[in-house]
């Protein structure tokens, strides 16, 4: 078990398990950190390439907090960065914020979006019950980075890190371009217009990206959670 004593700033004196978890990964950037390592382990210059936003000294003072943590492991000697155990577990977590955004005001998909921001975004976003039991298998290239995206019997996305994706078709560009493919007008039309690179089956890439929609999604029964209910006219302020 990690020793909190070595954890820096513990920041919440409470016995709340929520406030717990945030002592580990509540700082800004840490959970970005963690979705940039999600699929594969990264050196610091790569991982800082996913987040645009974050100086060296703010990155370089998460990734030891995380390492304290027992959430991340760093190579000394290959350079590496890696998630634990602990930290893998954490997708989730990162599904369930992209769900909620869902439903939240305001977000612009014309900003950064990284390639590893959009595996993980697509969990939140696949249609599953079209998904469920189809044979698509689709690959995804951003610079140096590549995966491969199978659909499970339930229409969950299974991702699998992969410098060459081997696939049914392989779409190629940027995270934003990338996200757009599957999100907006479609590959094809992507390509077509030079914006990505399109490999392979093109109606196999349309069907599979159909099946991704920036709204609400229904949830299998598998993964519904536990409803919970306020008294009309309760209030705790």
């Amino acid at each position: 078990m990690t020793d909190t004593g070595k954890i820096s700033r513990l920041r919440y004196e409470e016995g709340c398990l929520g406030a717990h978890a945030l002592n580990f990964i509540g700082d800004r950037w840490a959970l970005l950190v963690v979705r940039e390592l999600m699929f594969a382990p990264k050196r610091f210059q790569m991982i800082r390439a996913g987040l645009p936003g974050v100086t060296a000294s703010v990155l370089t003072q998460r990734l030891t907090q995380l390492v304290q943590a027992g959430v991340v492991a760093h190579d000394d000697v290959l350079g590496l960065y890696a998630l634990t155990d602990a930290g893998r577990a954490l997708h989730p977590l990162l599904r369930e914020l992209c769900r909620w955004a869902l439903v939240m005001p305001g977000h612009d998909p014309r900003k950064f979006i990284s390639i590893s921001a959009l595996m993980i975004s697509i969990s939140a976003t696949v249609d599953s019950a079209g998904a469920a039991g189809s044979p698509l298998r689709a690959g995804f290239v951003s610079g140096k980075e590549g995966f491969e995206v199978a659909l499970s019997t339930d229409g969950m996305p299974r991702v699998r890190a992969a410098r060459a994706p081997a696939a049914d078709f392989v779409l190629e560009g940027s995270g934003n371009a990338l996200a757009a493919a599957v999100y907006g007008p479609g590959p094809v039309a992507l390509a077509s217009a030079g914006l990505i690179a399109l490999r392979g089956d093109r109606s196999a890439a349309q069907q599979f990206t159909a099946l991704f929609r920036l709204a609400p999604q229904t949830r299998s029964s598998s993964e519904s959670p536990e409803v919970t209910e306020q008294a009309p006219g309760d209030s705790s302020t």
